[in-house]
């Protein structure tokens, strides 16, 4: 199991950043650091850095992460979602001052 970083703990008890309609549960409770995967900045084994990450709710998680899409869900609008969430994410970082932009 990964080390557990300031921004990964960050996550616990916020709001979905990834809001996915008709999936996203809302409770801050299941919200976990989800890191978006991008080529070039991770592969097996390695993991992005936490800053590409958005902090999602147990079911939007699972949804980016293919393990709850349907068949006929498009993956490009899944990868639109979560992106979204990263950015929404990070700038509620920068104007908590965590990060500096």
């Amino acid at each position: 199991m990964r080390k557990q970083t300031k921004l990964t703990k960050a996550a616990r008890g916020r709001d979905c950043q990834i809001r996915v309609p008709g999936v996203c549960n809302g409770n801050p409770e299941t919200t976990v650091l989800a890191h978006y995967r991008l080529a070039g900045t991770c592969g097996v084994g390695l993991k992005p850095n936490d800053l590409q990450g958005a902090w999602a709710c147990s079911a939007c998680h699972d949804w980016v992460d293919g393990r709850s899409r349907g068949k006929l869900a498009d993956p490009d609008q899944a990868r639109l979602f979560h992106a979204e969430g990263v950015m929404r994410t990070q700038a509620i970082l920068v104007s908590e001052g965590v990060v500096a932009a």
